[in-house]
């Protein structure tokens, strides 16, 4: 039975999906509130050409090469602005993730 289990750091796969079923009743008002804050964060903190090329790639499903032949630039453009956006995603979602945690604890 041990040789099933994948170690990461201290904790096990298996034990990580049975917290992650445990906690996926109860995350509906976290879920709604990340969310709210991603949409926000999508307006007000990436620049209006990342959010285009986000839109296209996460939302209408095109690759790289077809949002470069739509937006007139090369794949590689494409790609940095994806990888930029998302970095400015993480960042803001994982410091309004902090502020929360801080008040929810406090």
């Amino acid at each position: 039975m041990s040789n099933t289990r994948y170690r990461r750091g201290k904790l096990y796969a298996a034990d990580m999906a049975v917290y992650t079923r445990q906690m996926a009743a109860d995350n509906s008002t976290e879920l709604s509130r990340l969310k709210r804050n991603l949409i926000r964060a999508l307006k007000e903190d990436v620049t209006p050409r990342q959010r285009e090329v986000l839109t296209l790639y996460y939302a209408q499903g095109l690759n790289m090469r077809e949002i470069g032949e739509r937006l007139g630039v090369d794949k590689s453009t494409v790609s940095r602005n994806i990888k930029r956006g998302e970095r400015r995603l993480q960042r803001c979602l994982r410091y309004g993730a902090e502020a929360f945690l801080r008040n929810l604890y406090d």
